[in-house]
């Protein structure tokens, strides 16, 4: 085997330890699991820069989805402008990065893409047009409807925390479930339409690899946009690529690398790069 490949295996099996390390730290409170009831330490005040439910029982630290939802809800203010200074930075320093290394949602999304079923193919203009949904949800259910749309006092909803995010269902709903058998009683149908919608982004990532990533995250739409100035990059060397489709192959994304890359759609998981048989991706 080549110094070069033995690199390139190396750098592959790596992704997934780190992945597994960034979830242990985003939720290292195990007395919360044990307990079921949320940490409520100084770590709390750390927005962290990926998708993990801020009532989760293990969660150390909050969401920045919640965090922006929470403000623009409030009665005070509109713009959580210390989570998106955190998003700002993040993006601009890793872009889509985090995506592929350090949120747990998109770690569960690899895991079950592991599964050996057939991967399905969205057809072009679909998977073209469901990318845009992801923007959608990022501007209307995180920050216009929380900020217009109000309680008779004047308060308003975390919209995409309450109707669509998955993460805050598996991490926060079924374990407090689990842990107080008097919240059983009190769930009805908006529990159940939460399950059905994380039990339709699971199926669904055995066959579509990383589907809530690609069109619904608003995470990932706002690193998205910040993915072609941030500092991390990839490049990919024209006279040493072979246009043999390998790395395309190998994008849990569903983009071809070797046509352009650093675009809204690249996580930087660098599968291409440990796919590419003459090392033309650095």
């Amino acid at each position: 085997m080549s110094r070069m490949h033995r690199h390139r295996l190396n750098a592959a099996r790596l992704r997934p330890v780190i992945q597994l390390l960034a979830a242990a730290v985003c939720n290292g409170y195990a007395a919360g699991l044990a307990k079921g009831h949320l940490y409520s330490g100084r770590g709390k005040l750390l927005c962290l820069p990926v998708l993990n439910c801020y009532s989760c029982p293990a969660a150390l630290g909050s969401c920045p989805v919640g965090a922006l939802q929470t403000v623009a809800a409030g009665g005070r203010h509109r713009i959580s402008f210390y989570a998106l200074g955190i998003l700002l930075l993040c993006g601009t320093l890793f872009g889509r990065l985090l995506c592929g290394f350090a949120c747990p949602f998109g770690f569960l999304q690899d895991l079950l893409a592991r599964i050996p079923l057939r991967k399905r193919n969205i057809p072009r203009k679909a998977d073209r047009m469901l990318r845009y949904l992801k923007y959608a949800v990022l501007f209307f259910l995180v920050l216009l409807l929380p900020a217009v749309i109000r309680d008779d006092y004047g308060l308003g909803k975390p919209w995409f925390c309450k109707y669509l995010c998955p993460a805050g269902t598996l991490e926060a709903g079924i374990p407090h479930l689990l842990a107080d058998p008097r919240l059983r009683a009190l769930t009805g149908m908006l529990f159940s339409w939460k399950l059905t919608v994380l039990a339709a982004l699971l199926l669904a990532a055995v066959r579509i690899p990383r589907c809530f990533c690609r069109y619904l995250c608003p995470l990932g739409a706002f690193y998205a946009l910040c993915s072609r100035f941030s500092v991390h990059q990839i490049t990919v060397q024209p006279d040493a690529c072979s246009a043999c489709g390998a790395c395309a192959s190998a994008c849990p994304m569903g983009i071809d690398p070797a046509k352009g890359v650093n675009g809204a759609e690249c996580i930087r998981c660098g599968k291409c790069k440990a796919a590419c048989h003459t090392g033309a991706i650095r």
